[in-house]
């Protein structure tokens, strides 16, 4: 039976952490805040901010959210990031994705200053992270290293799979992998006999975003096995993983609820605090 790799331990202990540097920035008279905004009436992306904003608060981040319409203009809401981009109290900036068809996701990524980009989007902070040197790391990545490091699951040397290849997770994944010296293979809808490419996989990632996806046939005994899926099925939360089936097999292994999704809120703290001290020569 498989190790449970729980996100929510490693998750308390990083919120831990950020809150004391944002207590001894606050007694240096320093403040730490978070936009966020979000367009439209998507439930999800409802969800999300809200447990941003609590999130923030637990650890002492202030939260501005700006809540849009959605009619709400491409220009309009560029000129909004503008704006916080100049504003000092606001040392991370957040755009709750996906945008309204009508609005050019690219168009406004690319309008949040680098310096407080905190989800890593932006096409200067994607190159650093390519290049190794970087300052902030698209959270859910983020987060899958810090439980790879909390557990001691050594990186270096290890045959890693990644299935997917977004910019969110998959590629920026692919390249964390790569830094910390594994030898990575990205798979993605048009790999041909994708299970004999994951069955040697010693660290196996699916980012995927279908329920089910990740079969026993598909690991290798002993594996680390990584679920990004966050999906429902029947009105309730699972991942892209038969956990059931997996978990017996597998070495290691996130379950879902509770394994990756706690650790992106996390990182995306860290990154606020990180954006703050930057902005103030800490």
């Amino acid at each position: 039976m498989s190790k449970i790799l729980d996100g929510k331990i490693v998750s308390a202990a990083i919120k831990d952490a950020v809150s004391k540097e944002v207590e001894t920035l606050k007694n240096n008279g320093i403040g730490v805040g978070l936009a966020v905004i979000l367009v439209g009436d998507n439930p999800a992306s409802k969800i999300y901010v809200a447990n941003k904003k609590k999130a923030c608060e637990a650890v002492g981040i202030k939260s501005f959210q700006y809540l849009l319409d959605e009619s709400t203009t491409q220009d309009e809401l560029i000129e909004l990031i503008h704006s916080l981009n100049s504003k000092k109290d606001v040392n991370g900036i957040l755009c709750q994705l996906p945008l309204p068809h009508h609005i050019d996701e690219q168009a406004v990524i690319a309008a949040i200053s680098p310096d407080k980009d905190v989800d890593a989007f932006n096409n200067l902070n994607v190159g650093k992270i390519l290049i190794g040197n970087y300052d902030f790391l698209p959270c859910t990545p983020a987060g899958i290293i810090e439980i790879l490091d909390y557990y001691g699951i050594e990186i270096e040397g290890k045959n890693c799979v990644v299935i997917g290849r977004s910019n969110i997770v998959g590629k920026p994944m692919a390249v964390l992998l790569m830094h910390r010296n594994g030898t990575v293979t990205i798979c993605h809808s048009k790999t041909r006999n994708l299970a004999d490419v994951t069955k040697n996989a010693d660290i196996l990632v699916s980012a995927v975003g279908k329920a089910g996806f990740l079969t026993e046939d598909m690991v290798k005994e002993g594996a680390v096995v990584i679920d990004v899926g966050m999906n429902r099925e029947g009105g309730k939360l699972c991942g892209d993983v038969c956990f059931d089936e997996v978990s017996k097999i597998a070495g290691y292994i996130t379950p879902v609820p509770g394994g990756v999704g706690p650790m992106t809120i996390s990182m995306l703290l860290k990154n606020t605090l990180t954006a703050a001290k930057r902005q103030n020569g800490r």
